[in-house]
């Protein structure tokens, strides 16, 4: 009884303690409760994860972000339209071809400007498969892997000239949707057509891009595409449940004007938003399937399009007046309603999936615009609008029934309310003018609620100053409450990251090492692959081709000879199985930088065009001997022979220093052999992580007793040079083993590993 108040004292005494730190840290830090509690809410202890995964844009660095919920931190830049380094993209030939796919009129395009990712889905719900995402300057669209994070396609739109629209997925990811921005003539080589012929000649359009599941690949010739007004397209969404079928598509500069602020006429901007209402687009996608399948198209670019006189005689098209200037329209997960803001208004317009496809069956219509389409009845059309603000932009669903959160873009804030009643039932101010927004998993028939992130185009005063060009912001609020409560910033630091969707990471499965010899932006074994002890170099059709492997702590070969002007393809396999064991390779003087993950099978083609001594080393810190990780590319001047003078060594070695290694080695070996009996009686096949890690320890063993031949196969013949050399290079593969094993042996028994009973 003593014993338990004593145990119960010191708890309160250590209580008592660790308030009095935080009270001392808030006030030396000035922080308030309300700091606090925001920082417990979205701390992350080490070792633990987030909760969600964010896929951003990365606007005009052509890339994609990825950061977790609620701690904000950045885990990886994807590569897509534009080279990234760290990760050899656009450096090794297989991503090369990858980026080859968007090239525009023969020429290789470095920029993109991405702006909408969508995560595939399946009846509506996000899949975690992959994620697709666009290029707004140069109409293009990526399909990234969600099994490695990688970029494995890119696809060019044959019929546009700029788009916004897109990437938005239908529920089933059977469909891509894309849409253009600016109205032009439809085809890559329309050619000249002057604005005087703007209202006959120009064109909008969106895109359908067939998806094919099982390859992971668009499939452009099974695409097709719907011919619209010149009225700049915006974003679009697929209807979802009652609404599946359909998509929709927002539009501005309904007024279609042409500006030429040089030439003394007003500029777009006036000419383009002087109407009240611009068009909802609605499109019968699903029935415009059969459509095609007709043949009930025009081929323009080789790319099957539905005109508008089609849409109209077979009901696929039709218009509804929307508040002008909208950015945004936002299916209900129930798919019975439609969300629509206009920038320049202060209302959000609740549609009626219901009332609309009550007129579309009646041809109840107001009226046709200016191409025959027919314009449904907004007032006929609407389930409520809702006075949200000033600048309303983009609306995000919460897991609440009926409760949606809409982006204040000129009011710099987030409204909360309910669109089935009509009603605002919170608001919370920004820093500084929202552009989008995002729930988790918010635009899906299965919205999570939680956490909200504001997507604010300004940052201001919220960071410490960089220069004149300030990161963006993105600011994690929590909706978990009736209130909103704004609980962290996190500067971004490229732009402009226009749109974010966010997933729950625990239906995100990603691989942690290829099959061996994998390549990977093509999904399949890489005809280049090699394996230790098989590395070679072929001569074929001019091309030097050098078949290496990669593995801690060296490159093989590390030695490569050629003569002045010689074609060289160079072939690296990492043949390590451990997780995070990723070497990278760079050569001096050259353009070639690899990143090679584990397994993996890339590739640099190159001319070497300059004589002389160029070294190659691995870029990854990847062990305790990595900077020993290196090689030499030796280029002869063009006409001279190679030498074959052996090489000098400084250091000389006995038989003294062999016996030293060897025997060091054999006590090494007692080491690794108590490390590997404490896994072994443990139950290690039931965790994935160590079994990576034993089977690449395995490997190292293997390599180990083949040097250790070596070794003794040398000391038979008294050659102690490479005896004691090849005995070092045994206790090598014994500390890569080791340090293979204890991470093992560590993770068993921070996981509770059970021991096994004989």
């Amino acid at each position: 009884m003593l014993s338990t108040a004593a145990g119960f004292g010191l708890a309160l005494a250590g209580a008592a303690h660790a308030q009095g730190q935080l009270e001392a840290i808030m006030k030396a830090r000035g922080l308030t409760e309300k700091d606090v509690l925001a920082a417990a809410k979205t701390y992350v202890p080490t070792g633990k994860r987030d909760d969600f995964i964010v896929f951003s844009s990365g606007g005009q660095s052509g890339q994609i972000m990825v950061y977790g919920i609620p701690s904000m931190r950045i885990l990886k830049f994807i590569g897509v339209f534009t080279p990234e380094p760290w990760q050899g993209y656009g450096f090794d030939d297989e991503s090369k071809k990858v980026l080859a796919g968007g090239r525009i009129n023969g020429k290789d395009i470095l920029f993109g400007d991405t702006h909408h990712p969508a995560i595939s889905e399946t009846k509506g719900a996000y899949d975690g498969e992959y994620l697709f995402i666009n290029d707004k300057n140069n109409p293009r669209v990526a399909v990234i892997d969600l099994k490695d994070f990688e970029t494995k396609q890119i696809v060019v739109n044959p019929i546009m000239m700029s788009e916004h629209g897109g990437t938005f997925v239908t529920p089933n990811t059977e469909y891509v949707m894309e849409a253009t921005q600016y109205p032009a003539p439809l085809g890559k080589n329309a050619g000249y057509v002057p604005l005087s012929k703007f209202n006959e000649k120009f064109r909008g359009a969106v895109t359908y891009w067939k998806f094919d599941r099982k390859k992971g690949r668009i499939v452009p010739e099974e695409s097709f595409s719907f011919e619209l007004p010149p009225y700049s397209q915006d974003l679009s969404d697929a209807g979802k449940r009652a609404s599946y079928g359909w998509g929709a598509t927002n539009s501005f500069c309904s007024e279609r004007y042409v500006g030429g602020i040089e030439k003394g006429r007003p500029p777009f901007e006036a000419g383009c938003s002087q109407k009240d209402t611009d068009f909802l687009h609605l499109t019968y996608w699903k029935k415009a399937v059969d459509v095609v399948k007709a043949g009930k198209v025009k081929k323009i670019n080789g790319h099957d399009v539905i005109m508008m006189d089609t849409s109209i005689k077979e009901g696929l098209l039709y218009l509804i007046p929307e508040p002008k200037s909208p950015h945004g329209v936002d299916f209900s997960p129930d798919g019975k309603y439609i969300i629509v803001s206009g920038k320049l208004d202060t209302h959000a317009s609740v549609y009626d999936w219901a009332k609309i496809q009550k007129l579309i069956k009646a041809k109840d219509f107001a009226g046709k615009d200016p191409y025959g389409l027919p314009i449904l009845d907004l007032k006929k059309s609407l389930h409520t609008q809702v006075e949200v603000g000033l600048g309303p932009l983009h609306t995000q669903y919460d897991s609440k029934p009926c409760v949606v959160y809409t982006s204040i873009y000129v009011d710099s804030m987030v409204t909360k309310w309910d669109y089935c009643k009509g009603k605002v039932l919170d608001q919370l101010h920004i820093h500084y003018n929202i552009g989008h927004l995002m729930t988790m998993e918010g635009d899906t028939v299965e919205p999570q609620g939680k956490w909200l992130v504001s997507l604010n185009k300004l940052a201001i005063d919220r960071f410490n100053p960089v220069g004149p060009l300030h990161p963006q912001n993105h600011q994690l609020i929590d909706i978990t409450g009736d209130k909103m409560i704004l609980t962290k910033d996190m500067p971004v630091p490229l732009g402009e990251p226009h749109y974010a969707v966010a997933i729950r990471a625990s239906k995100l499965h990603p691989i942690v090492r290829y099959k061996l010899g994998w390549n990977s932006r093509e999904d399949k074994k890489s005809e280049f692959r090699t394996r230790p002890g098989r590395e070679k170099m072929v001569m074929k059709d001019g091309v030097l081709h050098v078949y290496g492997t990669v593995i801690r702590s060296h490159i093989t070969p590390e030695i490569i000879e050629v003569e002045q002007g010689q074609k060289i393809s160079i072939h690296l396999t990492n043949v390590e199985r451990a997780e995070d064991e990723t070497h990278g390779f760079a050569i001096s003087g050259t353009n070639v930088n690899l990143s090679i993950e584990p397994g993996k099978t890339v590739s640099a083609t190159f001319v070497a065009d300059k004589a002389g001594v160029f070294p190659y080393y691995c870029t990854e810190f990847c062990s305790a001997l990595h900077l020993e990780m290196e090689g030499i590319l030796l280029v002869r001047p063009k006409g001279m022979k190679a030498q074959n003078a052996s090489v000098s060594e400084g250091q000389k070695y006995t038989e003294a220093d062999y016996k030293k290694q060897y025997s060091q080695n054999l006590g090494v070996q007692k080491v690794i052999d108590s490390v590997v009996n404490f896994i072994v009686s443990r139950n290690f096949k039931d965790y994935p992580t160590v079994v990576g890690l034993v089977e690449d320890a395995t490997d190292q063993l293997k390599f180990a007793a083949d040097a250790k031949k070596k070794a003794e196969d040398f000391a038979a013949k008294k050659d102690w040079q490479n005896a004691t050399l090849w005995a070092q290079q045994w206790f090598q593969y014994q500390v890569k083993a080791a340090d293979i094993g204890l991470r093992a042996k560590t993770y068993l028994e921070q996981n509770g590993a059970k021991v096994i009973k004989k």
